[in-house]
């Protein structure tokens, strides 16, 4: 399997060098807002250790990761008063995966929304910033 690359963005992220919009964060896990999202609220969650991908995460940190990104989840559904969550994870160039450090998109979903094609364009920093206080205020009362 390929090695692990410390350079990705979300690594990047990770050491501060790259803003993001945070709406969550403990010490193995952050959460934030996609800059180009598919859906309003499309955030995501990533583990703070390497791992390029479901495939080579080690079990315990995949363990903490899943149960945060399911949190999120819940937050993000109650915020924006969606009526549905999709998650994608894709591992590996065939699966999808484009950057190779493991996340999870978390999407709120309303009936009948169809998702906005890959790439979405890029968002408005003040509607992401208002969205990530939003789920903020959610992930609190939860």
């Amino acid at each position: 399997m390929t090695p692990y690359d410390a350079e990705n963005i979300f690594a990047k992220i990770l050491r501060g060098e790259i803003p993001c919009h945070r709406i969550f964060e403990d010490e193995r896990t952050l959460a934030f807002m996609d800059i180009m999202p598919r859906s309003p609220g499309h955030c995501l969650a990533i583990p703070k250790g390497p791992a390029r991908n479901l495939l080579d995460c080690d079990p315990e940190m995949l363990s903490h990761l899943i149960t945060k990104v399911q949190r999120i989840a819940k937050a993000a559904k109650q915020a924006l008063g969606a009526d549905g969550v999709t998650l994608q994870q894709f591992s590996e160039s065939a699966g999808g995966q484009e950057v190779f450090h493991l996340h999870f998109h978390i999407l709120p979903r309303w009936e009948g929304m169809v998702l906005q094609r890959h790439p979405a364009p890029r968002a408005e920093m003040a509607t992401l910033a208002e969205q990530a206080e939003k789920i903020r205020a959610a992930l609190a009362s939860l």
